[in-house]
């Protein structure tokens, strides 16, 4: 994921979006546009460009920012409501290393928590670095070196645990407050038994209604579920398919149902059930456009959001059709990372391609053709 780059221009992100439609309907029987454009009931709210090409993307809790990870390893802090850039984080490590961010995740914070616990956004590597910033102020609080690529945070339920998963088949489960290592998760050595992953690992998720439950995903087609209560470590139950490559696993804790986003050609957007670890049903893919996902998340209670490569697109998908509801199309590269700011039945998008962070959203629930 890293390293794969579409090598198309894009000028200044006003001349990107010249073709767009705001939220009207295409015209597919006549000569397919070219650059990026909306169909269907998805709404351009703003563009952001950054300095250089976007690795990963997030929202706070009260949807006030944005932060979005680049791949040389610096940070920027959005307003998301006027698009300006608030901080920028850097520091002597990410300036030598030069490497991308991974992963972002901004600290729960709460009225009784200590005041120092406010403006933290917690930072993975593939230099191998989490960082603990202050955004507001620019100050990295504490470092972690694991000697490996990380590419996947997740914080519990109630913020007092992270883990860290990467190049290696090793999860990581640190104390938030120590920022010190209390447990590492791992298959065990028997051969007929896969308790754990084999290759890199790109996502993982607490489950919200279960808080010592996560499931992780990766290039070894499983996703495995894990128990921070188990002594063993290894992985208590799995199931085989997903190809996920990266941040395309997510938990919905009203259904408790599983979203999986594979980078490949076929099924690439599948539900499970948690309980049972198996599949529900296979999302189809457009008829006109499909793309192979590096990213998949649940948008609300009735919507899908995902994108990926090869046709270079997100798409909203009404959950209970399965029908496409809006796409942003014709990217100059592809989509590595989405994000919503979970703020209402319509939340803002945040959507990243090439240098561009495009914030949509979609404002009614519509099928915009019949395929």
């Amino acid at each position: 994921m890293m390293s794969e780059r579409l090598q198309r221009p894009m000028s200044a992100a006003s001349d990107a979006l010249s073709y767009m439609t705001e939220g009207g309907l295409s015209d597919h029987g006549s000569q397919r546009k070219t650059g990026p454009y909306l169909e269907g009931n998805m709404k351009l709210l703003d563009t952001i460009e950054c300095p250089i090409d976007i690795m990963c993307c997030r929202f706070s809790a009260d949807g006030a920012h944005l932060a979005v990870g680049l791949c040389d390893g610096s940070i920027k802090i959005y307003s998301p409501g006027t698009g300006q850039m608030l901080y920028s984080l850097t520091d002597e490590d990410t300036q030598c290393h030069r490497l991308p961010v991974t992963q972002l995740r901004f600290r729960p914070y709460t009225s009784l928590d200590k005041p120092e616990y406010t403006h933290i956004l917690i930072a993975s590597y593939a230099s191998g670095h989490v960082k603990f910033w202050h955004y507001t102020s620019g100050k990295c609080l504490h470092t972690i070196n694991e000697i490996r690529q990380v590419l996947a945070l997740a914080l519990n339920p109630d913020g007092t645990h992270f883990l860290t998963a990467g190049a290696d088949p090793e999860i990581h489960l640190y104390d938030i407050e120590t920022k010190k290592r209390k447990k590492t998760f791992e298959p065990s050595d028997a051969r007929d038994i896969m308790d754990g992953h084999r290759f890199r690992v790109f996502a993982a998720q607490f489950n919200p209604n279960h808080p010592d439950l996560f499931i992780t995903g990766g290039w070894d087609d499983t996703v495995q579920y894990w128990d921070v209560r188990v002594q063993h470590g290894h992985a208590v139950k799995k199931f085989c398919g997903p190809h996920i490559c990266g941040d395309a696993l997510d938990i919905d804790p009203l259904h408790n149902h599983i979203l999986t986003g594979s980078w490949r050609k076929h099924s690439v957007l599948q539900i499970w059930d948690f309980s049972l670890a198996a599949k529900i049903k296979d999302v189809p893919q457009d008829t006109l456009n499909s793309s192979q996902l590096y990213c998949a998340q649940w948008l609300g209670k009735d919507s899908i959001i995902c994108g990926g490569t090869d046709q270079n697109m997100a798409r909203i998908i009404d959950r209970g059709t399965l029908n496409t509801t809006g796409q942003l199309v014709d990217l100059p590269q592809g989509v590595y990372c989405i994000d919503n700011d979970r703020q209402s039945s319509y939340p803002r998008i945040a959507i990243g391609s090439s240098r561009y962070i495009f914030l949509v959203r979609s404002d009614k629930k519509s099928h915009y053709r019949g395929d």
